[in-house]
């Protein structure tokens, strides 16, 4: 017994030295999320109102500043891929509401898109984050949900940070498309989310609607962890 207690001390520690004890919101030491992060992840979510105008409604869990700013960075840039159950949590409880405000048609099941994202910036982070966020959100509301992460940003667009609306569109324009062989069988006849983890002047989630809308498939509400 005592063997096996030093042993999950030191598997402990390891992890601890690869992901710190801290609440990845709030920076909390001695947690890796904190109940007051939890609970205003999970605050009501909020309409937006974007300078490209979407054709249709888009909802965020809150504002990108503080904790949720800080969460996002520490998901996307750092590694704290222990952040992407919380926040996925978090993104199923909003799909929740919104279905409980009948921001959703009725339908037997759910698709959820994630916003495209560029093939280098997924293999630099291990990944798309904003897809496992999705597939944390889809395992939280269980069956008759899926994710199909069917978009992608062609290589040569731009970074859009520090973009204004127009320059985002620009930059945008014919660089978003619907992956080659993507199976979008599952999109019929169903409620479709586009999902995304920043909305900021709304020119991704208009051009991935656009595109979808001329691959078959209907978008019917954007939510975002956090709106800039």
């Amino acid at each position: 017994m005592r063997v096996h207690k030093t042993g999950a001390r030191i598997a402990r520690a390891t992890v601890d030295l690869v992901i710190p004890t801290v609440c990845g919101g709030c920076g909390t030491p001695g947690t890796r999320w904190c109940v007051r992060c939890a609970r205003m992840f999970a605050d009501t979510p909020i309409e937006l109102r974007t300078s490209v105008v979407l054709p249709v409604p888009a909802y965020a869990l809150g504002r990108y500043t503080g904790a949720r700013r800080r969460a996002i960075l520490e998901l996307k840039e750092h590694g704290r891929t222990d952040l992407t159950n919380p926040i996925g949590l978090a993104l199923a409880t909003a799909l929740r509401t919104l279905d409980r405000w009948s921001e959703l048609p009725g339908s037997t099941h759910l698709v959820l898109i994630p916003a495209p994202t560029r093939w280098w910036a997924a293999r630099r982070r291990g990944g798309d984050p904003v897809t496992a966020l999705a597939a944390a959100a889809a395992a939280e509301l269980g069956s008759g949900v899926f994710v199909k992460p069917v978009l992608v940003t062609s290589s040569w667009a731009r970074d859009s940070a520090g973009l204004s609306a127009p320059e985002r569109g620009e930059n945008l324009s014919g660089a978003v498309r619907v992956r080659r062989g993507a199976d979008l069988a599952a999109c019929g006849g169903a409620a479709v989310v586009l999902l995304d983890d920043v909305l900021t002047t709304g020119s991704t989630a208009a051009h991935s609607i656009d595109v979808l809308r001329r691959a078959g498939v209907e978008v019917h509400l954007v939510l975002v962890v956090a709106a800039a």
